[in-house]
């Protein structure tokens, strides 16, 4: 099977494809072969949750052995309590038992906690095994199974354990995402429409035509267009030196605090993301003249996949903003907020200040 989109992420040794398509699932083996050069990788695991490897084990794993790998599987709670120091503690002591070692290599099945959770475990196993990402979920398609990163959370902040370990390939295989629950596809086109947000203005149509979709396997385009976004950010700063890829926490700064204050599985990630970007477009009209034009598109969108612009009084600024101080993303202690100037142009600013922050909460916060 030839995939419907094949991006090229070009990091050097680290290097990889990620494969975009309708049935790709079936063909995980052959793709596996492919990436692994024919050298010789027999023992797998396969790490997914509690929703998606019901649906989807079988099929990857019947792939895996008709191309000669002999995969093991653990499976972890689904949802967000599962990207925890605790659980990857388990994962890896399952994998020690179940005889992998150095030689093995292990496949993320499922969305963006198990992509970042199997991920850090595969970054940490024997001090580092390859791994393969399958993601099934919007979030984890457009956005967190490409580029590296892999971490868990702490209770003081969101993702503030982990470390970069690339994958050796992605398959996303848009079919899977007809099996996700309104609301789970609903929250993964906050992810998108920050891309648009901060490098393609001409993806506005596309994402308001896919909110009235009627076959989710039919987005492949537009899932392979958010890929080559995150794709040129992460080849032109892998790990967030120059400052290009801090360009994707376009909404995340505020975003992240509101989800981990709520608790997670309050609030679905791209939910948080969605509030955040709002309080975002609200700096950027303060800050960096984005047009009431730009900012209306923007939300509008939001709007249209029935994501959420506001929080409710359960939240007080102080909480958020405590939160915030502890994001991973602050230098040194300085802020570093990101701002759009127009659809499809943003900038990282070191000019937002606390109040402005705090008034940012005040000014979508409910009633």
């Amino acid at each position: 099977m030839t995939p419907d989109h094949r991006i090229h992420i070009d990091l050097g040794a680290r290097s990889y494809d990620v494969l975009v398509g309708c049935g790709l699932l079936a063909e995980t083996g052959s793709f596996v072969s492919e990436a692994f050069k024919g050298k010789a990788m027999g023992a797998c695991v396969i790490v997914s949750d509690s929703n998606v490897g019901p649906l989807y084990r079988e099929i990857v794993e019947s792939s895996l052995r008709t191309t000669g790998f002999t995969p093991a599987y653990i499976e972890v709670a689904a949802g967000e309590a599962s990207k925890s120091m605790t659980c990857v503690e388990t994962v890896c002591r399952q994998m020690a038992q179940a005889g992998l070692d150095r030689g093995s290599f292990l496949v993320a099945l499922g969305g963006g906690v198990v992509g970042d959770l199997a991920g850090y475990a595969a970054a940490i196993f024997f001090r580092g095994i390859p791994y393969v990402q399958i993601p099934t979920s919007v979030v984890a398609q457009v956005d967190s199974s490409v580029g590296g990163k892999t971490g868990v959370n702490m209770p003081e902040g969101k993702n503030l354990i982990g470390c970069f370990h690339q994958p050796k390939l992605v398959l996303a295989d848009v079919e899977t995402l007809r099996s996700l629950p309104d609301r789970e596809y609903r929250e993964g086109f906050a992810e998108v429409i920050k891309h648009a947000g901060i490098r393609d203005a001409g993806m506005v149509e596309m994402i308001d035509a896919a909110a009235s979709v009627d076959d989710r396997a039919s987005l492949g385009e537009l899932i392979a267009r958010n890929v080559r976004i995150k794709a040129d950010v992460v080849m032109e700063d892998e790990q967030e030196r120059s400052g290009t890829r801090a360009l994707l926490n376009f909404g995340h700064t505020i975003g992240h605090a509101i989800e981990s204050s709520a608790g997670y599985g309050e609030l679905l990630h791209g939910e948080a993301i969605s509030i955040g970007l709002a309080a975002a477009i609200y700096l950027s009209r303060k800050l960096a003249n984005l047009s009431e034009a730009d900012a209306t598109t923007l939300l509008d969108l939001l709007e249209k996949f029935e994501l959420p612009l506001t929080i409710g009084p359960e939240l007080d600024n102080e909480t958020i903003l405590s939160a915030m101080r502890r994001d991973k993303k602050f230098d040194a202690g300085e802020i570093r907020f990101v701002l759009a100037q127009a659809v499809g142009s943003a900038f990282v600013s070191d000019q937002v200040t606390w109040k402005d922050i705090e008034e940012a909460v005040s000014a979508v916060r409910a009633g």
